[in-house]
């Protein structure tokens, strides 16, 4: 079994396809093609299948992502072996806008000037989205907003309990049930499956408010500007609208029944070697967190 296969089985996972395989090694379709031939041959077993149109794996295939994954890793620390403890090379985030934009834009910044020869590669997605990412192997550390958990696949770190807010205008009522009662409003918020808009709509649920109507909108600026503007209310974290209700901007609505508890979580894959860069933000991440 090559070590050149693995690395082409594992590109294809990432990129989702073989043309975008080759064009992330600097191979031709072809010698992909040639690899996967092998590695299967050599398995006994397809690795991949078409459906609509669409690859995807088979049963045989996600097998072997977390053996594929330990084996390059050990690749990669004996090739290193001399530079092994040296914090560089590439490290990739997954994140909520929320936390990005209110609570990792310092600790990255740090962690930057700290270790100035690290690539690190930041996306915004659902806490959903960001544990897949995390799972799959595209990502190596993953952060979310979410209740209490327990993970089994992956080292869990509980950050922060995060205290969420309902929000309006800063002319807006005093109290939720006023709010609701002072005309039509929409229910502004983000895309479907992030957290707190499920832990919001579950509460809408079980208190048999089903009146509002929902507004989706891209980012939680557009969403904060568009509650100032008095066109309806939120509901975020309070670290992200902190600056604006401190100017009197937003305001914070009362509410008669609590939200359920939401925390901040850091997530990072299991490996048998763990990235030295990966290793050295876990602990800035943990005291930065831990200072507040």
């Amino acid at each position: 079994m090559e070590i050149r296969h693995l690395i082409t089985f594992q590109a294809i996972v990432d990129k989702g396809s073989y043309t975008g395989a080759a064009a992330k090694l600097g191979y031709t379709q072809s010698t992909i093609t040639t690899h996967i031939q092998a590695l299967e041959q050599e398995i006994g077993g397809a690795l991949f299948t078409y459906e609509k149109r669409r690859l995807k794996l088979t049963p045989l295939g996600r097998e072997l992502i977390p053996l594929a994954e330990d084996l390059l890793s050990a690749h990669d620390k004996i090739k290193n072996m001399q530079s092994i403890h040296e914090v560089k090379g590439v490290l990739k985030i997954a994140a909520p806008e929320s936390l990005t934009i209110s609570r990792l834009g310092p600790i990255i910044r740090e962690y930057s000037m700290k270790y100035p020869n690290v690539n690190i590669i930041l996306s915004n997605g659902t806490c959903g989205q960001n544990q897949v990412e995390l799972v799959s192997g595209r990502v190596d550390i993953a952060f979310m907003v979410y209740p209490e958990i327990q993970m089994e696949k992956c080292i869990h770190h509980s950050l922060l309990e995060e205290r969420i807010v309902l929000v309006a205008g800063s002319d807006a009522p005093e109290h939720f049930d006023d709010y609701q009662q002072s005309g039509k409003h929409f229910f502004i918020t983000n895309e479907e499956g992030c957290s707190y808009r499920t832990m919001f709509e579950r509460f809408l649920v079980k208190y048999d408010i089903s009146h509002l109507q929902t507004m989706e909108l891209w980012s939680i600026e557009a969403i904060k500007q568009t509650v100032m503007s008095g066109l309806g209310f939120s509901v975020l974290p309070y670290i992200t609208v902190k600056e604006e209700v401190k100017a009197g901007k937003l305001k914070i609505l009362q509410q008669s029944e609590p939200f359920e508890r939401l925390y901040s979580h850091m997530l990072v894959k299991k490996k048998k070697w763990q990235l030295p860069a990966a290793e050295a933000f876990v602990s800035l991440v943990l005291e930065s967190f831990g200072d507040k």
